[in-house]
């Protein structure tokens, strides 16, 4: 499976737990970190956690596995590392004060149905 089809499901499965605002860039030819950077927010500790269960249900049973999480106790920002992808689940707060669409807009943006 590539990083694109890789960012697709980990964009549907954001979609399908109702996340808002999701944002794909494509930093491949900017940054060694990742391919792809998916970024999204969910409006309560509960919601965000939810997306970020449901990615990595959804990569699991395509046969990835994240290798490193963070946040998720919090649910303030949470990173799910799948080496190729790494996807952002913020609370809209959060998202607001660390502005990745900012840092990370030399990447090329690129529209979950263009996925």
């Amino acid at each position: 499976m590539t990083s694109r089809e890789m960012a697709k499901v980990a964009s549907l499965a954001i979609e399908d737990k109702k996340g808002m605002n999701i944002k794909v860039i494509d930093i491949s030819k900017i940054s060694v970190l990742a391919d792809y950077f998916i970024i999204a927010s969910g409006s309560n500790k509960n919601q965000v956690q939810a997306i970020a269960d449901n990615v990595q249900e959804e990569l699991f049973k395509v046969g990835h596995e994240s290798k490193q999480v963070e946040g998720y106790q919090t649910a303030n920002w949470i990173l799910l590392d799948y080496g190729d992808i790494i996807v952002h689940i913020f609370s809209d707060e959060d998202r607001l004060f660390y502005d990745l669409e900012r840092i990370w807009r030399d990447g090329q943006s690129i529209e979950v149905a263009e996925l």
